[in-house]
């Protein structure tokens, strides 16, 4: 099956994630929209974590509950105002029900939450098929490279200032599949 780089950003640039459990649902739904079946539990809350334990995002109604699941995320990264996926279908027309669910689902969310209404992501999903070997190569840099801009957004033009500082906190950031490439459990029931 094909790859595909899978973003979309908030209606005029507008920040989507607004605090941390934005974030958590958000990534939650990467897990409980992943299914064939309907969604059963929206209500998930999430208990407070220490620094270094895994989210276990799908706990605990794991086992026992997935259908099959419409893609392989592959990569993320959550930014305050866009996402980045890593996306493979596991059959034809998976990315687009999946995707329909994810933005419908967290859209509907956040504007509960925070009491608005309408669109909350710049139109319709952008999907790029990835057809060449030396994309696939680098876009998983660029996906877990994509929160540099927060703090040292040179990086783009090749002009890195300080290493360690980028390096600390690229190892900091929860809201992508980074860690979890590490080796530290971070999401790893999503990706």
């Amino acid at each position: 099956m094909e790859i595909y780089h899978v973003l979309n950003r908030g209606v005029d640039k507008r920040k989507i994630y607004l605090i941390d459990r934005d974030y958590l649902r958000f990534i939650h739904n990467l897990f409980e929209f992943n299914d064939t079946e309907p969604v059963i539990n929206v209500n998930y809350t999430f208990q407070r974590q220490t620094k270094n334990q895994s989210m276990a995002v799908g706990q605990p109604y794991i086992q026992g509950r997935r259908g099959k699941r419409l893609v392989d995320v592959l990569a993320f990264c959550l930014m305050p105002n866009h996402y980045h996926l890593l996306l493979r279908p596991r059959f034809d027309n998976a990315i687009s029900l999946f995707m329909k669910k994810l933005n419908g689902g967290y859209a509907q969310y956040f504007n509960l939450k925070y009491d608005r209404v309408g669109t909350l992501f710049q139109g319709r999903y952008k999907s790029i098929l990835i057809n060449k070997e030396e994309h696939f190569a680098h876009l998983p840099y660029y996906i877990h490279l994509n929160p540099l801009d927060l703090v040292t957004p040179e990086w783009r033009q090749r002009e890195l200032k300080n290493l360690k500082k980028a390096t600390a906190f690229l190892e900091s950031y929860r809201w992508s599949s980074h860690l979890d490439y590490l080796g530290k459990k971070n999401f790893p029931s999503v990706t």
